[in-house]
């Protein structure tokens, strides 16, 4: 099948490309052209053009519990199938499943399950039309105490080289990025040697000090977890994990922008310290995205739902944002133009992890995973595998 794409203008994901005529061929962009405005017409194919937009890269969700009402740890076809089709039609191409702090056992057997999923994605239930899992987030066992926020404390563990071995080989080696407290005994040694594994080693859930967190990143650390959640509170005398954060010019961070997990100001601080080269818009959206009002699971604890939070133990527990409006919320709470702040959901994630390759960019030759998003950064329409899978009608 061939699709024909125009709109006002194409970010790459390295520069503006005025008028685009994007050919795709299957699911494979075919060739980029600038059309200067003029009608397309291309006999035979399917044309779509999006008047006022600006068409970019997919994007890339680097932490993610859930949606559409399953949990990643679930890790069935059936789950993933579900999760994957509600991400495609809210713009999102690929994301990494994310564990939360489990029994080990129970985390092991997920990993298993994501990791035959990840490499057989034919098995998983959606007929082509879903986001695909690209790797695994590790978002516990070895987090603080003090900082858990709702990841259940029963279930915490030190850093070990032994224990994170078992959980990486139950992740058939996808295991890309993984959260880990700073000040706990062993950190910076878990932290040299997943990082050799390939694993990024992001910091979170901690109450760091300054020097702690220092520590880590001298062993290989390369992000932030949810800026601002579950981190010790800046203190002019001890700047902690946060102030650490926002002065290390070569940390990348995650923010959750919905207006809930932290006020707009803060984002604009976000925006300031990380700027567009390592700044990484996620959701840490649960089961309930995409859903009604009402009881939830996070891993296997129950989570409530109510006026956009998510709540367990009268502590925010993840979210139910989706990435095109964590981007509209970007712009409007910064002021940041639409293609810098489209870097931090879609080039800077996928650089964080290593997966420029595979997503982030487009390129002829590249699957024909792109989004058409309006001057506000509002979502026009999600094309995914070279099919729209939320637009408006075709002409």
């Amino acid at each position: 099948m061939r699709t024909v794409l125009t709109a006002d203008s194409l970010w790459t994901g390295s520069n503006l490309i005025p008028y685009p005529i994007v050919e795709i061929e299957g699911d494979r962009i075919a060739a980029i052209t600038e059309g200067f405005g003029a009608r397309v017409e291309h006999p035979g194919a399917e044309v779509h053009e999006f008047k006022d937009t600006m068409l970019a890269p997919a994007f890339f969700d680097v932490h993610i519990h859930g949606a559409a009402g399953h949990d990643v740890m679930e890790a069935t076809p059936e789950a993933l199938g579900a999760v994957g089709r509600f991400l495609a039609t809210r713009g999102t191409g690929s994301y990494l499943p994310t564990t939360v702090t489990a029994p080990l056992d129970m985390t092991l057997r997920a990993l298993d399950g994501l990791a035959k999923l990840i490499d057989h994605p034919d098995r998983i239930d959606a007929n082509g039309d879903a986001a695909q899992p690209i790797g695994i987030h590790l978002e516990g066992p070895f987090l603080s105490h003090a900082k858990c926020g709702v990841q259940p404390k029963e279930y915490l563990l030190e850093p070990d080289i032994a224990t994170f071995d078992r959980l990486y080989e139950a992740s058939g080696g996808h295991a890309r990025l993984m959260t880990l407290a700073p000040e706990l005994p062993g950190a910076a040694e878990l932290t040299a040697h997943a990082s050799a594994k390939g694993v990024r080693v992001s910091v979170g859930h901690s109450d760091a000090t300054a020097a702690e967190t220092r520590a880590a990143i001298a062993a290989g650390a390369v992000s932030a977890t949810h800026t601002f959640n579950a981190m010790r509170q800046l203190d002019h005398r001890e700047p902690g994990i946060l102030g650490t954060v926002l002065t290390t010019d070569s940390l990348y961070a995650e923010l959750v922008c919905d207006g809930i997990h932290q006020q707009p100001e803060m984002s604009k601080i976000f925006w300031r310290s990380k700027g567009a080269e390592r700044g990484i818009l996620i959701t840490d959206a649960m089961s309930a995205a995409g859903m009604p009002d009402g009881e939830y699971h996070l891993g296997n604890f129950a989570v409530q739902v109510a006026n956009g939070r998510a709540m367990a133990r009268g502590v925010l527990a993840g979210s139910v944002l989706t990435l095109d409006r964590a981007l509209e919320n970007f712009v409007r709470f910064t002021g940041a133009s639409l293609d810098q702040a489209l870097r931090l959901l879609t080039v800077n994630p996928a650089a964080m992890t290593g997966f420029s390759a595979e997503t982030g960019t487009i390129a002829v030759g590249r699957k024909a995973n792109l989004v058409a998003i309006g001057e506000t950064g509002k979502l026009a329409a999600s094309i995914h595998n070279g099919e729209l899978v939320g637009a408006p009608a075709v002409r």
